[in-house]
């Protein structure tokens, strides 16, 4: 049906549901993820705007036998503990943002049963990262490096809207920048081009609703916490 067969108050309801019941899931039952319906979500997902259409954005699908190589070959690499450490963040961070960053580390390893003092409990948590949290679908998402940040952002858009297509479908993500730091890693293992640079990794899966880490909800800021209207008349 097209949206004129609808009212708008029933797709903004869907629309509005899909958004706010996402969340970044960390366990997921075995079930494969038919190869068809993630091509129809990278689809979809694939009209995301990008500055003069340029689209600059690539995905890289793993499963099955691939998947958990890649998976043992990361998980290596973070033991080894030799490649120098991602600059995702800043250091020091700013502490409005160290802070949030602080609250989401109680909240969830509270969820989780582990005490934030317990490091090697901490590091068993972490490395469930480089299994795609038993996900049965690993993405790994690149750019061309020689980009500008405005395209990363145009990356950015088709990330969320991949997210988005899958809870939609059932499915849940996990979007994980934790593999940006093993990028050397991963360009040897799928044989990336020259300028093919990883951004970004995403668990996808059927979801295990009964875990509570599943379940964990974060605060967010309200509208008026980060918008301004001073010019709004």
């Amino acid at each position: 049906m097209s949206m004129s067969e609808h009212s708008i108050e029933d797709v903004t309801r869907v629309v509005d549901g899909v958004l706010r019941s996402r969340r970044s899931l960390r366990a997921y039952r075995p079930d494969a993820v038919p190869r068809a319906v993630l091509e129809d979500i990278l689809d979809v997902a694939s009209s995301a705007p990008s500055n003069s259409n340029t689209q600059p954005w690539r995905v890289h699908a793993l499963a099955g036998a691939p998947k958990q190589a890649l998976g043992a070959a990361l998980l290596a690499a973070f033991r080894e503990n030799t490649l120098p450490p991602s600059p995702h963040f800043p250091h020091p961070l700013p502490e409005e943002y160290a802070q949030r960053q602080r609250d989401f580390g109680a909240v969830y390893y509270r969820t989780l049963g582990i005490d934030v003092a317990d490091m090697p409990a901490r590091l068993r948590q972490t490395e469930k990262n480089f299994g795609f949290f038993g996900a049965p679908v690993g993405l790994i998402f690149t750019i061309d490096r020689r980009l500008a940040p405005h395209s990363w952002l145009d990356l950015g858009l088709l990330v969320q809207n991949v997210m988005i297509a899958a809870s939609a479908r059932g499915l849940g993500t996990c979007p994980q920048v934790s593999f940006a730091r093993f990028h050397p890693v991963i360009a040897q293992h799928l044989a990336f081009t020259e300028h093919e640079l990883t951004v970004c990794g995403m668990s996808l899966g059927y979801p295990e609703h009964d875990e509570p880490v599943n379940r964990m909800a974060m605060p967010r800021r309200g509208v008026r916490e980060f918008a301004c209207f001073d010019q709004f008349e």
